[in-house]
């Protein structure tokens, strides 16, 4: 029977207590103290709670007697066990001869798989050996410091944490407590720290024609369990759209890992994709280190900059979309993995394979499906769009009340070419916001000029890339309209410009969707 004592403070009151249960043949098995309360734990037997409540309350200062299921004590280990029991991490806690003390319901499923537990529980696993089941000598489990390495549990890679439980007495190790996550769990913390805000169609910002088409593309995209390669200019937003897709895609709950290919030299990406055995090279982390693609397992990964790996990485590369498997570095151990691949670059790849600067069967297996992303100065229309998004972005960064921007700052903003694309757009306002004191930004805030240079559509066209006389007219017909309509801005004005029918140039305009 347990009993929750409600007493005043007075000195004394808790040996009262005890002597009036002694004096009525009460076994204490259980006492806890707080202020105000003092709960008990008694022996069960042939007495009412009515007879022990009339004399507990014989004894003064007591106000109440309650009875309860569990004490402090009892209810917050419930809690706790609770708590642990349902973490998807394997917890096992050892004392200093590497005997299990406790495990969690993850860990009693794994490791009762082993023939010396009797049964897939948690309590099964209580008084063995940890090394019973993994595979390390006792000092690596009872280091003095905290630390992390990999072990393989019925084949299967776990990153370990462990950390050591000393003595308050002294700095002497008296155990330690493990904790074990398979890496589809690594990969969505990683994933997680790496993108904490998840990105879909709703983000990217664009309501024009041919936004609109991508946003569709997209959509479908995402649905299907395929390569996607996406193409366009620096700063374009090829992540943006990478990001969009996975959110689109059945794998959204899963990691999302990411890696710049052009930033790493050739051995630290093949590590770094891949991963690395134990001992694979001096320096090499204990146990290995797993890769982004076994990390990603489940998910997706996104491949940046593409077009700068090296001959030697596109080849191990090609046998991993082929085949879901790979070794890591050093190792032996064939590793199968489900991952989707998504890749971007600004650099034409089937260019690069015609050349020889590209393998021309990795080009075919990425460019499954493709998605283009056009420059901004193709999509003028999303200027403003684009430029409010920003300036609310660099306001909120900077504290300070959001400009608003004037008819001609507008108006530069579409006349101008744009070359860092999107990227360049929101470093302007970032920058210009920053500056600014103004309620109304201006053009000569922006510090942009507008260009005038009539020769710039051809110049524009002579280093395009086009695969037929069609396309290159149409190119040279999208990118001059372009060019000339913020400097005529009607139908009739640039057609008289252009000596043809103001209909035709309404016409083209509608085709090319420029405003």
């Amino acid at each position: 029977m347990r009993l929750d004592i409600e007493v005043e403070d007075r000195f004394g009151i808790t040996g009262e207590i005890l002597s009036s249960l002694a004096q009525n043949n009460h076994v204490l098995l259980t006492m806890e103290m707080y202020l105000y309360h003092i709960f008990v734990h008694l022996e069960e037997k042939a007495v009412t709670p009515e007879n022990i409540t009339e004399n507990l309350n014989a004894v003064t200062g007591v106000k109440n007697v309650t009875k309860i299921d569990l004490l402090p004590t009892e209810r917050r280990r419930q809690h706790l066990d609770a708590l642990i029991a349902h973490l998807p991490e394997l917890i096992l806690d050892i004392d200093a001869q590497g005997i299990i003390m406790a495990a969690n319901d993850a860990a009693a499923e794994i490791f009762g798989k082993n023939p010396k537990a009797l049964e897939g529980t948690k309590n099964a696993l209580q008084g063995a050996k940890i090394q019973d089941y993994i595979d390390l000598p006792l000092h690596d489990f009872l280091n003095p410091e905290s630390t992390t390495l990999e072990v393989s549990i019925w084949d299967q890679p776990l990153l370990t944490d462990i950390t050591p439980i000393k003595s308050d007495e002294s700095d002497k190790i008296i155990g330690a407590v493990i904790v074990m996550r398979n890496m589809r769990q690594v990969g969505k913390q990683i994933s997680t720290v790496q993108q904490p805000f998840g990105e879909d169609l709703n983000n990217i910002i664009g309501s024009s024609t041919i936004m609109q088409d991508l946003k569709k593309r997209t959509k479908r995209f995402a649905a299907l369990e395929l390569p996607v390669l996406i193409t366009g200019e620096t700063g374009t937003g090829k992540e943006l759209f990478a990001k969009a897709l996975h959110a689109q895609s059945p794998r959204i709950n899963k990691p999302f890992l990411v890696i710049n290919c052009a930033a790493l030299p050739e051995n630290l990406l093949e590590s770094e994709l891949f991963g690395y055995a134990d001992g694979a090279f001096s320096g090499a982390k204990k146990g290995g280190k797993p890769g982004l693609c076994e990390l990603a397992d489940g998910g997706s990964i996104f491949l940046d900059e593409i077009g700068e790996m090296s001959l030697y990485i596109q080849a191990k590369l090609l046998r991993f979309i082929q085949d879901q498997s790979f070794r890591r570095v050093g190792g032996t151990r064939e590793i199968t993995v489900d991952v989707k691949i998504i890749s971007a670059t600004h650099r034409n790849l089937e260019k690069m394979a015609e050349e020889g600067h590209f393998r021309e069967d990795l080009f075919y297996r990425l460019n499954v499906l493709n998605i283009f992303l056009p420059p901004l100065r193709e999509r003028r229309k999303d200027i403003a769009e684009l430029a409010e998004f920003f300036l609310k972005q660099a306001a909120e960064h900077t504290a300070s009340e959001m400009p608003l921007l004037s008819a001609d700052a507008i108006t530069s903003m579409r006349k101008y070419r744009w070359g860092g694309n999107v990227r360049e757009m929101q470093n302007l306002l970032f920058r210009a916001v920053a500056l600014n004191e103004k309620s109304v930004m201006t053009q000569s805030d922006l510090q942009i000029a507008t260009e005038t240079s009539s020769s710039e559509p051809y110049e524009h066209y002579v280093q395009a890339d086009v695969a037929s006389w069609k396309e290159a007219q149409t190119e040279f017909e999208k990118n001059l309209l372009l060019n000339l309509y913020p400097h005529f801005p009607s139908t009739r004005k640039l057609a008289a410009r252009l000596k043809v029918s103001h209909n035709k140039i309404a016409q083209k305009l509608r085709k090319y969707d420029i405003e």
